[in-house]
């Protein structure tokens, strides 16, 4: 067997074969590893070797994931543990550590905007982010888009009058601003607010968000017939608009439960290639939201993929309902049921419900689970369609799944930088986004730049992301042949194809950009798909933007870079610290050693340093 050609079936096998014979039957953890040695799925077991030669005694396999999963391994690790909890524990860390690309892993869920309380200030505000942190806050969350969180934050100023300043404008504003002319806030910062009256406003903003309309409406009924009693009209014609404001805001709801209870309902639906997992959340038994979660590739059958992903997604929640309805019963759902009681303080059920009212809230989350799924393939093979024409058009070797653009990007030849975006399948992988500054090129040579970036990215692959298919860069014909000499020096010719798009010349009358290939002379005319034109255009766009982004990140260094940022020993803190107990640079210089080292954090080590740096070539002051 040449060095070139892929190992034989068999060969892996008969190892994993006899090392099937000696692993024990207790429980533990499985790695499989492909023939690079990379891990590529974790998965756990009560009895190892009875699960393990599920996957390899069989010659053919009922599940097409599975199937798929066997003909990647080429080895696999055991780890053995002292019960199934301690395996349950120990597969969710494992997976968080490899990221094997055939489980089931959350996203992280930055993406996605929450709420924050800021319950440790006296006068708390909501605020929108997309981290959620340990930082002593509340959090309410996560929405479905950054509409639904604003619409929610603009009922909540309307409704419940709680600032809206940032904590720095609340210490330094003296007179209240136009939200408090609106009456949309009741101006803390400048008026005298009874804090207990504040927090009663906080409390009922929570139990809106909590899904506890009802009730809070319930409440404020009590409190206006109360005040119409005392005779204060107008305190109780507020509470009546606010009434009639939570009133409009719950016929917008859905009421799916009539018990009233707080549950999350939990569906799945699969192919052989995309899983989608929807969660329906009701509080207080109205429909507040829905969330879907798409997977591509999983080998995990629908038990495990459930399993997983209610460990990996409830513990990162801020909040566990006491019953979670599944469409699939998970294999370790006690242990689940218990681990999610300890984080919560209490118990909490896992539920597969066979009929009545709960079977009909899982077939609802069934075929909101279908009809994203359904959408996601139409989505994913329209994607495939637009490559595979892409392909064809631009005469290349294979579909080009994986596609790199390169920018460079520098003012007058200053800061000058480079960018590397990627597309995968049509959209962006933005995890696998590059960007490099100009280390060697010489100024404004944006050949010389090009090659220096190519040379950098396909220098060493194997330690750099998967090679693309397509490699493409911004400029003519010019810095197309760059990138096919560098592609050639670095053995990827033949492997890795390069095309060049330019701009249009309105000068020259041109009505389109042009794409150039390899040993073609003239661009390539798109006829009627003009859409396969947009989509490279909005790559090289993509590319032109994270490229200025960087390039300005880095004159806004370079702006404000001083003399000080060069002197070993200076860092931020004494840079702060000389700027402002001298003022400038300027004065910096003129004082004596005695004066630098009286400066708080500078010794007289460092300021002998900074005081030869500063002075080098320059007569120094007598008495030092």
């Amino acid at each position: 067997m040449n060095a070139t050609s892929p190992p034989e079936k068999e060969t892996p096998h008969i190892t994993i074969l006899d090392k099937l014979a000696n692993v024990p039957s207790g429980p533990g953890v499985y790695l499989m590893k492909n023939t690079a040695g990379n891990v590529i799925y974790v998965g756990k077991a009560a009895g190892l070797k009875k699960r393990l030669l599920s996957y390899f005694s069989k010659a053919e396999h009922g599940d097409p994931k599975t199937e798929a999963l066997v003909q990647q391994i080429a080895s696999f690790d055991i780890i053995l543990s002292a019960s199934e909890k301690e395996a349950l524990i120990l597969e969710s860390n494992l997976i968080k550590r490899y990221r094997p690309r055939y489980n089931v892993i959350l996203k992280d869920d930055k993406r996605y905007p929450c709420l924050r309380l800021n319950s440790t200030h006296p006068y708390p505000n909501f605020t929108i982010v997309r981290k959620i942190k340990k930082d002593g806050a509340r959090y309410f969350g996560p929405f479905a888009s950054a509409g639904a969180v604003r619409q929610s934050l603009k009922i909540l100023n309307k409704t419940f009058k709680l600032r809206k300043c940032k904590d720095r404008d609340f210490k330094q504003r003296t007179r209240p601003c136009l939200h408090y002319q609106m009456q949309w806030c009741c101006a803390p910062c400048c008026k005298p607010v009874e804090r207990a009256r504040y927090n009663a406003q906080v409390k009922e903003a929570v139990l809106f968000l909590n899904g506890r309309t009802p009730d809070l409406i319930k409440k404020i009924k009590k409190e206006m017939v109360i005040e119409a009693g005392r005779q204060h009209f107008e305190k109780a014609a507020v509470l009546r608009d606010k009434i009639f404001a939570l009133e409009k805001t719950l016929e917008k709801q859905m009421a799916i439960s009539p018990d009233m209870k707080d549950r999350d309902v939990i569906a799945l639906a699969a192919s052989e290639t995309h899983s989608v997992i929807t969660i329906l959340y009701i509080r207080n038994g109205f429909l507040l939201g829905t969330r879907h979660f798409s997977f591509i590739k999983t080998m995990s059958s629908p038990i495990e993929s459930m399993g997983t992903f209610i460990r990996q997604y409830y513990e990162k929640a801020h909040f566990i309902p006491k019953e979670i309805l599944v469409s699939h019963d998970p294999d370790d759902k006690a242990l689940m049921m218990e681990l999610l009681g300890q984080t919560k303080g209490s118990k909490v059920d896992i539920l597969l419900p066979k009929k009545g009212e709960k079977r009909r809230l899982i077939h609802m989350a069934v075929e909101n689970a279908e009809n994203r799924l359904k959408e996601e393939m139409e989505s994913s093979a329209a994607e495939m369609n637009l490559l595979t024409r892409l392909k064809n058009r631009l005469e290349l070797n294979r579909i080009p799944e994986r596609i790199e653009c390169f920018d460079n990007s520098h003012l007058l030849g200053k800061a000058p930088v480079s960018a590397m975006v990627v597309f995968e399948r049509g959209q962006p992988a933005k995890k696998f986004y590059r960007t490099y500054r100009i280390k060697t090129a010489p100024v404004n040579d944006d050949y010389a730049s090009m090659t220096e970036v190519l040379e950098r990215r396909y220098g060493d692959v194997t330690k750099h992301a998967p090679l693309p298919d397509l490699v493409i860069v911004d400029g003519g014909k010019g810095q197309l042949n760059i990138a096919r000499h560098v592609l050639k020096t670095m053995g990827l010719d033949g492997i890795v194809e390069a095309v060049g798009i330019a701009k249009k010349d309105k000068r020259k009358g041109e009505m389109q950009d042009k794409i150039y290939l390899e040993n073609r002379a003239n661009p390539v005319t798109f006829g009627r798909e003009k859409d396969l034109l947009l989509f490279l255009q909005r790559i090289r766009d993509e590319a032109h933007r994270f490229a200025v982004t960087f390039h300005r990140k880095q004159r806004k260094k370079e702006f404000i870079h001083s003399e000080l940022d060069d002197i070993p020993g200076i860092g931020p803190k004494r840079k702060t610290a000389l700027l402002k107990h001298f003022g400038d640079i300027h004065h910096i210089r003129e004082a004596s050693l005695a004066e630098l080292s009286a400066v708080s954090g500078m010794d007289r080590t460092v300021s002998k340093t900074l005081k030869n740096a500063l002075t080098a070539g320059r007569p120094q002051p007598a008495g030092d």
